[in-house]
């Protein structure tokens, strides 16, 4: 099979060719004036499942993500602050890439900062004008002209009458030839930071950084496009205008893939919301795997409900699949379990369309059969490779949690004690260590080989 993805723009699901090219992927990134949320972290699992899974059957990828270095909400932040916009996107890019990296994130190939981007940006904006497709007002803005698009909203699916009267009702329009036109260059203002310009000092506008960046760094024309489905308008479908508008290449983007929301409630969980659960917070508490194995059990594209208990769900079914993996793997007769039938499910799942809640059906189908087996006295040992295999396609680390305030020596000693008292048949007692473990997190497994603890 070839791995098949749903396409925003064709609305249907489309096969993305395997070729001995170099696919080009672009993902939209944060804008770091707070902590990342949940959120974040579902959209950036799920495309960095996407690209593992994608180089595990045989694509050459270049990944490009960026940052939104510069933002009215940065800006405000600092401002009350009383540090420099900088310094505030600094912190929350640093604490985001540290986040990333305990989620077992992939990086990006190259990551790309506005601010850093402001050249090109420029020339994009100046030849948009040269080309009647934008216009500069007295002010110093710069707008694009979306009456100059037959094709406008054909992303969304939105007319631009509609857009435009919309957008009539909620802002003015007295800088704009119509209510719909969107920034391309903003003037500056008192307070804000500001770039010369042929206009004035100002700031490029949210849209345009992502197609100055993906431009430079990818090429006229797009094999992937990622974000989440608050990005198809106005963001993505402003992105195609002026992307389109200035290189002449259609369609800009191939392949559009959009994830679904994390919601809170009815809500979208959105910092500007205010109704967040932090990536920091549910690392402590759930830990990467657990996180991941929440998110990877909804489809991609469907909204993904938060609750304490689905994640402590996600927490107990990547434990199980741990224990599995790391079993004593034992030498006894084979297993009578075949790892090819296993990763031929995992690939068949995961080419539908991203299908990871089947594919970690099949990983905890292995993990069963593998604890079956091993009860059996029987080894485990191909298997157990295979379940490790398939789960580093999907970003899983099968990593024992770290037992927080140095507790290992103390839990060692109980396990001992425990051992003791069953050895000599005081299991009364021995059962009350048992629990009292199991009150505090810890759980006990006995087998052939002795007694192993676990942190839950």
């Amino acid at each position: 099979m070839t791995l098949r993805l749903y396409n925003t723009m064709s609305r249907r699901v489309e096969e993305v060719p395997l070729s001995s090219d170099e696919l080009k992927m672009y993902v939209c990134g944060i804008t770091p004036y707070d902590h990342s949320h949940l959120g974040h972290a579902m959209s950036y699992i799920i495309f960095d499942v996407l690209r593992r899974y994608m180089e595990y059957r045989g694509y050459k990828l270049k990944h490009v993500q960026n940052y939104t270095d510069i933002d009215d909400r940065i800006i405000l932040k600092a401002n009350a602050q009383g540090r420099s916009y900088d310094a505030v996107a600094q912190e929350f890019i640093e604490e985001y890439e540290a986040e990333m990296a305990e989620l077992n994130i992939t990086p990006a190939h190259i990551y790309p900062r506005a601010t850093q981007e402001i050249p090109q940006i420029i020339e994009m904006v100046q030849k948009l004008i040269a080309n009647d497709r934008a216009y500069a007002t007295e002010n110093g803005d710069v707008y694009y002209n979306v009456r100059r698009d037959a094709d406008y909203g054909k992303l969304s699916g939105r007319s631009v009458d509609t857009i435009s009267r919309d957008y009539a009702r909620v802002e003015s329009a007295e800088e704009k030839r119509d209510p719909a036109d969107f920034a391309l260059w903003k003037g500056a203002k008192p307070g804000e930071p500001s770039w010369d310009s042929p206009w004035g000092p100002g700031r490029p506008g949210w849209h345009i950084e992502c197609s100055a960046m993906s431009y430079r760094y990818l090429g006229a024309q797009l094999d992937l496009h990622g974000g989440g489905q608050d990005l198809i308008f106005p963001h993505h479908e402003n992105e195609i205008a002026q992307s389109e508008a200035y290189t002449g290449v259609k369609p800009f983007v191939k392949h559009w893939v959009h994830n679904g929301w994390l919601t809170l409630g009815e809500e979208k969980m959105s910092k500007s919301l205010g109704n967040i659960v932090t990536i920091g917070e549910g690392l402590k508490t759930y830990g990467a795997d657990g996180m991941r194995v929440f998110v990877l059990t909804a489809h991609y594209r469907a909204p993904l409900n938060y609750s304490s208990e689905s994640l402590e769900s996600g927490k107990r079914g990547a434990e199980r699949l741990r224990i599995a993996a790391t079993l004593p793997p034992g030498d006894g007769p084979a297993a009578d379990i075949t790892p090819e039938e296993y990763k031929e499910r995992f690939i068949e799942a995961m080419d539908d369309d991203l299908n990871t809640a089947g594919a970690l059906a099949t990983l905890f189908d292995l993990a069963h059969e593998i604890n079956r087996a091993r009860d059996e006295g029987r080894a485990v040992a191909e298997a157990q490779a295979m379940l490790r295999e398939l789960a580093g396609v999907l970003g899983l680390t099968l990593r024992e949690r770290e037992t927080a305030g140095g507790a290992e020596p103390f839990i060692d000693l109980l396990v001992q004690l425990r051992n003791d008292l069953r050895a000599a048949k005081q299991f009364q007692l021995a059962d009350s260590v048992r629990q009292r473990l199991a009150d505090l997190g810890i759980t006990l497994e006995d087998s052939a080989e002795g007694t192993r603890w676990r942190a839950r």
